[in-house]
């Protein structure tokens, strides 16, 4: 299973069909959305009330509640559970991962706002103040010790990890490419010795924030991003249904 989310400024992360996924689909998988609060699915409240500021950390544990029970119903197992968030929701993963490594196989956190500490203490960066409204100012104390507490890059505990594929552009404005980097560093600096996860860092030179503009590169970008998901899930080796004759279900099923 693929499991992702977002929950931030207020967008709603409405399901509809999307054919960058049938590649994973074909292949036995099972695509999710998590729909936490700081998203707008639930109207503003959810967002304005419930999902920013001092309470932003709602957001990180209904991602993981969601997780939980879609193991609890039996819709996948940690094993084969992937995850997956860009931008915000790399900020997301970053903290399912710190909260609950055991609970997934792997994760990608694409552009990910991982060194939300650094990047909002410092108003020279030209959006930063801007984020002040969503985050809160960290150079306030009671912002900075919230914001603290649930910032990617400073709650990386030592232990085993899941494997983890981080992804970043060159010319990212919004991201600079050195978050992800030192995410990737810290992550592999905090996996105990004998830990096999791999932490892998991807850095497109040529593109931003929204990935490549040319709809080739984006989909070499996105099947990088759908093989390594299928490989940490032991489906590498899956053929897609279409290729089967007389149809047939993929091999290795399971989500």
């Amino acid at each position: 299973m693929l499991l992702s989310g977002y929950g931030s400024y207020g967008a709603s992360n409405d399901p509809s069909f999307s054919r960058e996924n049938i590649p994973l689909m074909d292949r036995g998988m099972v695509i999710a959305i998590a729909h936490v609060r700081g998203g707008g699915e639930m109207g503003r409240y959810w967002y304005e009330t419930e999902g920013k500021y001092l309470k932003k950390m709602n957001t990180f544990n209904d991602f993981v509640d969601v997780a939980e029970h879609l193991v609890s119903e039996n819709w996948t197992c940690p094993e084969k559970l992937a995850i997956t968030g860009r931008s915000a929701g790399g900020l997301l993963v970053g903290n399912a991962v710190n909260m609950k490594p055991g609970l997934f196989r792997c994760a990608v956190a694409a552009v990910p706002f991982v060194d939300m500490m650094v990047s909002m203490c410092d108003p020279s960066i030209p959006l930063t103040t801007g984020e002040w409204e969503e985050w809160g100012n960290p150079n306030e104390a009671k912002y900075y010790d919230y914001m603290l507490s649930y910032g990617p890059m400073e709650n990386i505990a030592p232990g085993p990890k899941p494997e983890v594929l981080v992804t970043s552009g060159l010319n990212d404005p919004r991201v600079a490419y050195w978050e992800g980097a030192k995410y990737a560093a810290r992550l592999r600096d905090a996996c105990e010795v004998g830990c096999n996860s791999r932490v892998l860092l991807k850095t497109d030179l040529t593109a931003g924030h929204f990935s490549a503009t040319d709809r080739y590169h984006y989909f070499k970008e996105r099947a990088y991003e759908h093989g390594f998901i299928l490989d940490s899930l032991g489906l590498a080796g899956a053929e897609p249904t279409w290729s089967m004759a007389g149809g047939g279900a993929a091999k290795n099923p399971k989500p």
